[in-house]
């Protein structure tokens, strides 16, 4: 049998370690998958589904590629209609994706547009309800991701963007989903192990993922009453397109991961069950937990 998420393995060699790998290629923003000469893995040819979402809808953003490409996929072979959000300019992984949930023999809605704008945010969950017949899964997942080596550096207008995209679009998407998710929906929130150990060259991006630990926590409080469960999944460094359009510095990115326990970057493939667990039924009593998939590296 060919590999899956349940092969046993050992996880230090189930991917390349960095001094495996060729020397990474740069992008610019934001950054396609399609264009990356390096190996990522969004779980297309190794995740087996096994019905834990059936006939379940979700919307995810940031779908197109990395972990929320992982995401969808794992999803629709577990069973869920998905409506994804991304860029325009992501059209391009944003259709292979799409491709993958529909050979899945699920529904997928493809709903392009930028998360800094409110009234995109509210008409993506109007979209994804209408195109899917419902809503009771959440995934905000999209996030922007700029390194500044020096605080004099980071701009305004980069403080701003990073702020709007990981944070207010955070909020404005689950403000408008909240009246459409019936008792029993959860929302997963994507924070990172950069909210507890930021690091010096990621000021704005750490801000917003400790910003995204607490809304998870109080809207977990505020809406567990109401039969919608909330948690975050906190990763740690995964080679995504990210990383390689100024995500990270090019002399970084040639030992990006080395310093974790297991001596490497993780792969999108390798977040998906963790969303799938948080999403399923599985995970009735757990609420405003954040979910560390980090290769080791301590959280609190």
């Amino acid at each position: 049998m060919s590999r899956d998420q349940y092969t046993f393995t050992d996880p230090r060699t189930l991917y390349p370690t960095p001094d495996q790998q060729p020397d990474p290629e740069t992008q610019g923003e934001p950054g396609l998958q399609e264009a990356m000469r390096d190996f990522v893995d969004i779980g297309a040819e190794t995740y087996r589904g096994s019905g834990r979402l059936d006939g379940r809808k979700a919307l995810i953003t940031g779908a197109d590629s990395g972990i929320g490409a992982a995401v969808a996929v794992a999803f629709a072979r577990e069973g869920a209609d998905v409506a994804i959000a991304y860029l325009p300019e992501e059209e391009e992984d944003a259709r292979l994706v799409v491709d993958l949930i529909e050979k899945s023999g699920r529904v997928a809605a493809a709903i392009p547009g930028d998360l800094k704008d409110e009234g995109y945010c509210a008409d993506l969950v109007a979209s994804a309800v209408e195109k899917l017949g419902g809503l009771d899964i959440l995934v905000n997942n999209a996030g922007k991701q700029v390194y500044a080596e020096k605080l004099e550096d980071l701009t305004d207008e980069n403080f701003d963007d990073t702020l709007k995209t990981n944070v207010y679009g955070m909020f404005w998407v689950t403000r408008a989903a909240v009246p459409h998710l019936p008792p029993g929906s959860t929302i997963i929130n994507t924070t990172s192990v950069q909210a507890y150990s930021p690091s010096p060259i990621l000021v704005d991006y750490a801000t917003t993922k400790a910003s995204i630990n607490a809304f998870t926590k109080a809207t977990a409080q505020q809406l567990a009453p109401r039969g919608i469960r909330v948690n975050a999944v906190a990763p740690g460094p995964i080679w995504t397109p990210l990383q390689v359009s100024k995500g990270q510095p090019k002399d970084a990115l040639e030992e990006f991961g080395a310093h974790t326990p297991l001596g490497r970057a993780g792969q999108p493939a390798e977040l998906a069950p963790a969303y799938v667990f948080l999403a399923s039924a599985e995970s009735s009593y757990v609420i405003g937990a954040t979910l560390s998939v980090t290769g080791g590296m301590p959280t609190p």
